[in-house]
């Protein structure tokens, strides 16, 4: 669509503008006042019964792992079961007020949003959707919610657990130190009568700051066309994204107020790892500055901060939370000229986080009807997984996706990833957010220990039986892929440390509360793939 230009053009923009942000605002208000209530309803109701109803079990199995487990000492063991308590009895309280703030969030919010998406670029029946959209569809989302609420209370918080009892010979448990604590309380109440009012008054002095630079930055990309407002000719999200801007200046000074205690606290984590009272009251300083810092960056002010930082670990010129010189040039140290806060072209080619989860759920049903064909997993283990006994479907399968993955991004050439399809994903392009920094760091990290190995075809065959069958030595030595372990044993020590490396991290994906639905759909077209292969059967490992 050709956009006008000039002075007359923007403000016959403006005078269509401003109606039918009116009239849209108003259909999105009605639909939310109609199906908020129901959404509430369905999501409070629904994540209260899953947090009823398993809370006496979380409670039995929470102290049975605690006692069982290995990698506490008996020290520390008396501790947790002194303290455990405080967070079970929170719980339910916890699960109602976040299901209240999710009902009204999503039963509220959601089909405003989706009225004026409904007639963005490239959506057919525009007027019809603007009714429909956000509607029963928001109904369907809230029982979504509630099924993957009740994934993660129950799948997760048994895969959590059963990691803690899971312990190796050689393993030293963790135990306190007991002389320490005193110092680590006191550190911990200075830092919280420090931090909380100092990081306060910085909230406050800053906060301004924040609001007329978003504002005035909402306002360029608006009347440019550029960054969120790329594709709104004729959508009115631009003008609720700045209505609703002072909102999230609020959200995020209560951020900042409450992010203040965590600093306090966090000098009792510092006195303990240090053995040391007084490099955690040196932290009680130093956080201030990195706050400050975190802060500057963040709106990009000057670098630094004006408050002083003293040096509060032994060995180390930074902190754990923030580094020493300023965002930007560690992010460019890592990926680059690669900016904060991307530019208006950079964004117009950034993926949807829902694409990348879709193609990764993609690879890994092409993997598993890969793996059926050659007979590498059977029925069993798809019977297991059904009832969380399987590793090797809900970590092996996504973990031999991904090492695919990496494969042939190494192959290519590409400096990030190539999932199916030739899409890839790559610092600038892929989704921002600190989920994604957590998920996409160690994914090049893996990728360029990968690299550097240089495989040959037989080693990347049998890492993927490593990376496949989880430890499994019977199953792997059953397969005949071509893999064939290297002579060498520290390279052979390489390969399945590359494998342990990816089953975890496939481990902590499995934990997302999203993954089990998701995953239950991968497994039954598996299931409809061995109906057809049913002739199959005989050569299948079981």
């Amino acid at each position: 669509m050709e956009l006008p230009e000039g002075f007359l053009g923007y403000l016959w923009q403006l005078l269509v503008f401003v109606p039918v942000f009116m009239i849209l605002f108003v259909i999105g208000i009605v639909k939310a006042v109609i199906i908020g209530p129901i959404v509430l309803l369905v999501i409070i109701f629904g994540n209260w019964a899953v947090v009823i109803g398993l809370w006496p079990l979380h409670v039995i199995w929470t102290y049975y792992c605690v006692a069982k487990t290995k990698k506490f000492g008996t020290v520390l063991k008396g501790l947790l079961f002194l303290t455990l308590p405080i967070p079970l009895l929170l719980w339910p309280l916890v699960g109602l007020i976040g299901s209240l703030l999710m009902g009204l969030g999503y039963g509220f919010f959601w089909p405003l949003m989706a009225t004026f998406e409904a007639i963005g670029e490239g959506v057919p029946n525009k007027l019809v959707k603007c009714f429909t959209d956000g509607t029963w569809s928001n109904v369907w989302g809230a029982c979504t919610i509630v099924r993957d609420f009740g994934d993660f209370s129950f799948h997760s918080y048994f895969s959590v657990m059963d990691e803690l009892l899971e312990a190796k010979d050689n393993e030293k448990p963790l135990e306190l130190k007991v002389t320490q604590i005193p110092g680590c309380i006191l550190a911990a109440i200075l830092g919280i009568l420090v931090d909380v009012p100092i990081i306060t008054l910085i909230v406050a002095y800053k906060a301004p700051i924040l609001l007329f630079k978003g504002w005035k930055r909402l306002s360029e990309d608006l009347v440019g066309r550029s960054g969120p407002f790329l594709e709104t000719v004729c959508v009115p999200i631009a003008g609720l994204l700045i209505l609703l801007w002072p909102f999230a200046v609020f959200l995020a000074i209560l951020a900042g107020i409450l992010s203040s205690v965590g600093f306090g606290c966090y000098a009792a984590v510092v006195a303990y790892q240090e053995n040391s009272t007084k490099r955690g009251l040196l932290y009680v300083v130093a956080s201030v500055s990195l706050f400050d810092e975190c802060t500057n960056d963040f709106l990009y002010l000057r670098e630094g901060s004006c408050f002083p930082r003293p040096k509060y670990r032994e060995g180390a010129d930074s902190s754990p939370l923030l580094p020493l010189k300023g965002l930007h040039e560690q992010i460019e140290a890592v990926h680059g000229k690669r900016s904060l806060i991307r530019t208006p072209s950079e964004r117009i080619k950034a993926l949807k986080a829902v694409v990348i989860w879709d193609n990764f759920f993609e690879a890994c049903e092409g993997a598993g009807k890969e793996l059926l064909r050659d007979g590498a997993i059977g029925v069993l283990d798809l019977e297991a997984w059904q009832s969380s006994k399987s590793k090797i479907v809900n970590i092996g399968i996504p973990a031999y996706a991904f090492l695919g993955c990496f494969l042939q991004s190494i192959k290519s050439g590409s400096t990030g990833f190539v999932m199916r399809g030739n899409v890839e994903v790559t610092g600038l392009n892929r989704p921002e957010g600190r989920v994604f920094d957590w998920l996409f760091e160690p994914m090049c990290v893996m990728k360029e220990q990968i690299k550097s190995l240089n495989l040959l075809e037989s080693e990347e065959l049998y890492l993927f039986k490593l990376a496949l069958y989880c430890g499994d030595t019977q199953r792997v030595e059953a397969w005949h892929n071509g893999g064939v372990p290297p002579y060498d044993e520290i390279r052979r020590a390489q390969l399945e440390g590359i494998s342990r490396r990816l089953q975890g991290f496939c481990l902590t994906l499995s934990r997302l509360p999203t993954f089990r639905r998701r995953l239950y759909l991968v497994v039954n077209a598996l299931i409809n793939e061995m109906t057809k292969q049913s002739s199959g059967y005989g050569e299948t490992i079981v």
